[in-house]
């Protein structure tokens, strides 16, 4: 893939995605595979006119090791470390980006009973934390073809084919045409999913019923309060972000 097309695409995310203001900081989550992407991004962060980049590395097998290894009590303990960290993160509220490219079956046999019980040990702990920067925040998820994902969107192509097909179907989704302006075409698309969510929120619907020829037959109930949501939100602080990106849902909560 083009790095011209690549560095669009980061400045999309940066700019669109997260939309870092100026002074903000902004922390970074991605796996090992990607320092080109990420160096990328990280430059768009900081044109964007951002205080402090600061970019955290996930590697699944070492996510698999540290499970196997660890006591629960070991992996559901709170250091003194972990508290500082989330105070300053409650502090500074970060910008948050995810650039996922995990292989969705690379934490295939990890003891995930283990790691519910860890979590359980650590949730009143962290909650406290998370409420307080509930809503604060902007924050986004972005898709990158990791080669493991790629072979099993892909599995008759080479490895290199299977990537680069990747990129194609998630630049394509994510309105990212070379010579084209991305940010604008992916207001656009925002503009297009409010109007459908409004639409959808004028009917005021109250159930939906499903079914289908295997026998399905479901009815859910909607919150009367519930709205259709879609594309872009809006953060405590009155900065527009984008939580997903690409995305093309209008969603709401059932009852």
């Amino acid at each position: 893939m083009k790095k011209t097309v690549l560095r669009e695409y980061a400045k999309l995310i940066v700019r669109c995605g997260v939309n870092v203001q100026k002074g903000q900081e902004v922390l970074i989550f991605a796996e090992l595979d990607q320092p080109e992407f990420v160096k990328m991004v990280v430059e768009e962060a900081y044109k964007a006119k951002a205080k402090k980049v600061t970019v955290e590395w996930n590697y699944q097998p070492l996510g698999k090791i540290h499970v196997r290894y660890q006591s629960v009590k070991t992996m559901g303990a709170v250091t003194d470390l972990d508290k500082a960290k989330q105070q300053y993160h409650c502090d500074v509220l970060p910008c948050r980006l995810l650039i996922d490219s995990e292989d969705p079956d690379g934490l295939k046999g990890m003891n995930m009973k283990k790691v519910a019980q860890a979590r359980q040990k650590t949730y009143p702990i962290m909650k406290g934390y998370i409420d307080r920067r509930e809503g604060k925040q902007q924050w986004t998820i972005a898709a990158v073809p990791g080669k493991a994902w790629a072979k099993k969107i892909f599995p008759g192509e080479r490895t290199s084919v299977a990537v680069e097909k990747l990129w194609q179907a998630i630049l394509s989704t994510s309105r990212v045409v070379e010579g084209q302006d991305s940010v604008q075409a992916w207001e656009n698309h925002n503009a297009d999913l409010k109007k459908r969510c409004d639409y959808l929120n004028s009917l005021g619907i109250e159930k939906l019923h499903y079914t289908a020829d295997n026998g399905t037959d479901l009815t859910v109930g909607m919150i009367p309060e519930g709205i259709f949501g879609g594309g872009a939100d809006t953060s405590r602080q009155g900065i527009v972000y984008n939580p997903n990106i690409p995305s093309e849902e209008c969603f709401t909560s059932p009852m």
